[in-house]
């Protein structure tokens, strides 16, 4: 067979607030600026520090991010989530401490797949996956109000204030 799909190149994610989704991108989940060309438009490209410069991420602001009446849109629409291949699941729980971000913990069912959840400040609900065996520590915390449960958000706007400063 010819035609294959080889793998995702890249996600694109509209945005009201470009500095705070750069700094959620970067500076909680640690992913880095790449080259961007000039589209006229306000955006950025990002990638992972592992894989080398291949921009994973695109992020537009100003007008192609405008929807319906002019406003961006928030949330992932039909899509529920965006997931992350990921290690050291300690540093990002973490990570999401100190900059005040809700997150839920999960683990696969009869798997050793340990996941985070967290919303983006645009409301994109992103699923970081570890290889459970690979990490150290304590295994997710499934306690009530900790666990994720499919189907129900916990995005909170306000939480991502912290990022713009």
């Amino acid at each position: 067979m010819s035609a294959l799909v080889q793998g995702l190149f890249h996600v694109a994610v509209k945005t009201a607030d470009l500095p705070a989704t750069l700094a959620f991108y970067t500076r909680v989940l640690g992913l880095c600026e790449a080259p961007r060309p000039d589209f006229g438009y306000p955006g950025a490209w990002l990638a992972t520090r592992a894989a080398g410069p291949q921009a994973i991420l695109h992020i537009y602001a100003g007008g192609p991010a405008l929807g319906e009446g002019g406003r961006v849109p928030v949330g992932s629409a039909a899509i529920d989530h965006l997931s992350l291949a990921c290690s050291g699941f300690h540093d990002f729980r973490a990570r999401f401490q100190q900059f005040g971000l809700p997150w839920r913990e999960f683990l696969v069912p009869g798997t050793t797949l340990w996941q985070l959840f967290v919303y983006d400040p645009s409301g994109v609900q992103l699923e970081l996956t570890f290889q459970g065996s690979a990490e150290a520590g304590a295994p997710p915390d499934l306690s009530e109000g900790r666990a994720y449960q499919a189907g129900r958000g916990f995005f909170d706007p306000t939480a991502y204030q912290a990022l713009k400063g």
